[in-house]
């Protein structure tokens, strides 16, 4: 008998993909491991993609039959390499890129006194006292859907969940999960409202600009849910 397939979740940043941890444990019981060592987007794209690569090759021949699901912030190639012909199932969920940067800014800014060594830029933001403008158009938050999905093809994912349409989608993937969903009680943007975060309309226009590759991919997936 073939294996089932090992569930790889990304938890792409401000996605509600806390909330949909406590899913996939509830789904995945003892088999449920979380990754998020890596910290991708606190160093420059070189370190990056080496770190990925250097993972990937860790792993391989390492992940027992007992681990089930992976879920965590991790470039989508570093379980690309590590598993290599093991059967998997590749998921993640998207949301409105302007909206997930101002949840990025907010999240980033809250509860935190920038002392962690392991986060430079994040330190680096708040010695610096950046605003949401220079947050979200600046070079090193640029297209972040785009920084994570480097080297793997989004052919490969089995799913792609909006954020926005969390429950719904939710059930969509029921049948992947092989179980009924549990909801995690949790709210996108609970402090914005059921609208979102407000943002002035010029300046939506050049985030939209300036993560263009985001933005289209966002509008790739909308469609293709949508049919």
């Amino acid at each position: 008998m073939k294996p089932a397939p090992l569930l790889v979740s990304l938890h792409l940043p401000k996605t509600a993909g806390t909330s949909f941890a406590e899913t996939l444990r509830a789904a995945c019981g003892v088999g449920f491991r979380a990754d998020y060592d890596d910290l991708p987007m606190q160093h420059g794209t070189w370190r990056r993609r080496r770190d990925a690569v250097r993972g990937g090759l860790a792993l391989r021949g390492r992940l027992g039959a007992d681990v089930t699901c992976i879920h965590g912030h991790f470039l989508a190639l570093k379980y690309g390499i590590a598993l290599g012909p093991r059967p998997v199932r590749y998921i993640t969920w998207l949301r409105d890129p302007v909206q997930r940067l101002v949840s990025h800014h907010a999240y980033w800014r809250r509860d935190y006194d920038g002392s962690d060594p392991a986060q430079p830029l994040r330190n680096r933001m708040l010695r610096e006292d950046w605003s949401f403008e220079r947050f979200a158009l600046g070079r090193e938050m640029r297209n972040i859907y785009r920084q994570y999905l480097w080297g793997f093809d989004l052919a490969r994912f089995d799913f792609i969940g909006i954020t926005e349409r969390y429950e719904s989608d939710l059930d969509r993937l029921a049948p992947i999960l092989g179980c009924e969903p549990v909801v995690a009680a949790a709210l996108v943007n609970p402090e914005s409202g059921d609208d979102g975060y407000e943002v002035e309309p010029g300046l939506r226009r050049r985030i939209e600009r300036h993560h263009a590759a985001d933005v289209a991919l966002y509008q790739r997936v909308l469609g293709r849910r949508s049919r």
